[in-house]
């Protein structure tokens, strides 16, 4: 995991927030607040941040999407608290050590099934949750190295495609042009099988896409 890139996303967070302390208004008060047009910014940064790294449903995105649905002082204070403990996990490594626990666990439990599944000749169940896994891998990948798995389109954030988020990962040098170029064969596979095309591949051709997936997974994951 690339730790500079992702503890600079944290950091510039970080510091948008501790720069609304003078922002604060109105000063005579004991309430301060910050500007709600100001606070926006640093509201949907931060919650952008803690999705990328740990879901909508964990508990670091529930408390820090509470914490800033007002932007008074100690909505600001307490929400950077969060993003600081964040931070700490990041810098430790706890936060890569979870993810690769997570991971690994449930890569194991769906390859099984899948592999269960292809052993009995079920080719085309089997190429789809193959390439469901693959998809899923990569975009933990762009996850560990700050990659935007999401677009912009209209007024909609839109999740890539994944042959986008491939190209995206082997511009960034996460892996090489061999490994790109098989996993646009594995995703061509998944997508034929998705779409009903059992006469374009055979069950050789997923068994050849297992053992290149489980290869991938095992470098990409260790």
């Amino acid at each position: 995991m690339k730790n500079d890139k992702l503890l600079q996303r944290v950091d510039h967070v970080i510091n948008l927030g501790n720069s609304l302390y003078s922002k604060l208004t109105p000063e005579t008060t004991q309430f301060k607040q910050v500007p709600r047009e100001i606070f926006i910014e640093y509201k949907s940064l931060g919650r952008s941040l803690i999705i990328s790294l740990y879901g909508e449903k964990s508990n670091y995105y529930t408390q820090f999407f509470n914490y800033t649905k007002h932007s008074f002082e100690i909505n600001l204070t307490t929400s950077l608290n969060i993003l600081g403990a964040i931070k700490y996990e990041v810098e430790n490594g706890w936060l890569d050590n979870l993810r690769k626990i997570v991971s690994s666990e449930m890569f194991s439990d769906f390859l099984e099934m899948s592999k269960h599944l292809l052993d009995e000749g079920y080719k085309d169940a089997a190429a789809v949750m193959f390439g469901s896994i693959l998809e899923e891998q990569l975009r933990l990948l762009c996850k560990e190295n700050s990659i935007e798995t999401f677009t912009i389109k209209g007024d909609k954030e839109l999740p890539k495609k994944a042959s986008l988020i491939n190209d995206d990962l082997h511009k960034a040098g996460v892996y090489n042009l061999l490994a790109q170029k098989s996993i646009i064969s594995w995703l061509d596979l998944r997508n034929n099988a998705a779409h009903g095309k059992y006469t374009e591949y055979t069950i050789a051709d997923v068994q050849i896409m297992y053992a290149g997936i489980l290869n991938f997974l095992t470098n990409s994951t260790s």
